[in-house]
């Protein structure tokens, strides 16, 4: 499987502008054959906490019309980062658009604790299906915690995609985490992480492979929007810049 991670600086706030942000990720992405895409932890928002309420929605936001379009016209599967709302609460997720079918909702499932006056806690894992591979999403702080990954895994997870928000020196701890998993459980770990100002940090970028081995197969720089596409065959990955 060719399996996809996208390195954005999202516009605070801005859902409109940071689709379109997507769409010329995910336009890069078809050429070098991707089958899916991710993008880091609310990436159609931006990482803010205190407009989270504001700007959450659902799965069916008709803003999402034209990502879903784009998924069914190239053909790739898409993860983007959106606050959605469960009754009268507010999560931090993941929509994910499958080419002609029905959009589904990954709600993190483990906050850290700076989240918990601005959301609560999803439920249950979600699996990605793909006709090669099956994908475990992660967000953040879950991803880092041994049992999410553990159940993922046990869940026949073929990859393990954590979708981050981190500053430079979160995300630079949390190298030696992923390759450890890649390693303990022989599967490749994907790291995409956003650039730029975020609530009340620096996003740090470092979106990063590591395959089976644990071993760092490729990786963005701090300030680099781009995407890299790896081969969970051959283990090659196609570094591109926006």
């Amino acid at each position: 499987m060719r399996i996809g991670i996208a390195q954005t600086k999202p516009v605070k706030g801005d859902i409109p502008a940071n689709i379109e942000a997507h769409i010329r990720c995910i336009e890069l992405a078809s050429t070098v054959q991707a089958e899916a895409l991710f993008f880091p932890e609310l990436s159609l928002t931006g990482y803010e906490l205190a407009l989270a309420n504001a700007l959450a929605t659902d799965q069916d936001d008709v803003r999402l019309a034209i990502l879903q379009r784009t998924s069914d016209d190239v053909g790739i599967i898409i993860g983007a980062g959106l606050p959605t709302r469960a009754g009268p609460h507010v999560r931090i997720s993941m929509v994910i658009l499958e080419p002609h079918r029905p959009r589904r909702t990954y709600s993190k499932q483990h906050l850290h604790v700076d989240e918990y006056p601005y959301f609560q806690p999803g439920v249950g894992q979600v699996m990605i299906n793909t006709a090669t591979a099956i994908i475990a999403p992660a967000i953040c702080f879950e991803s880092l915690l041994p049992a999410h990954a553990a159940n993922a895994f046990n869940l026949g997870a073929d990859v393990y995609l954590a979708s981050v928000s981190k500053s430079e020196r979160g995300v630079a701890k949390a190298y030696g985490h992923y390759s450890t998993i890649a390693k303990q459980y022989g599967k490749p770990v994907l790291l995409c992480n956003s650039i730029g100002p975020c609530d009340n940090f620096a996003s740090g970028g470092r979106s990063a492979v590591w395959t089976h081995e644990g071993i760092l197969a490729g990786q963005l720089a701090p300030h680099e929007e781009g995407i890299l596409v790896y081969d969970t065959v051959t283990g090659e990955v196609d570094r591109r810049i926006v």
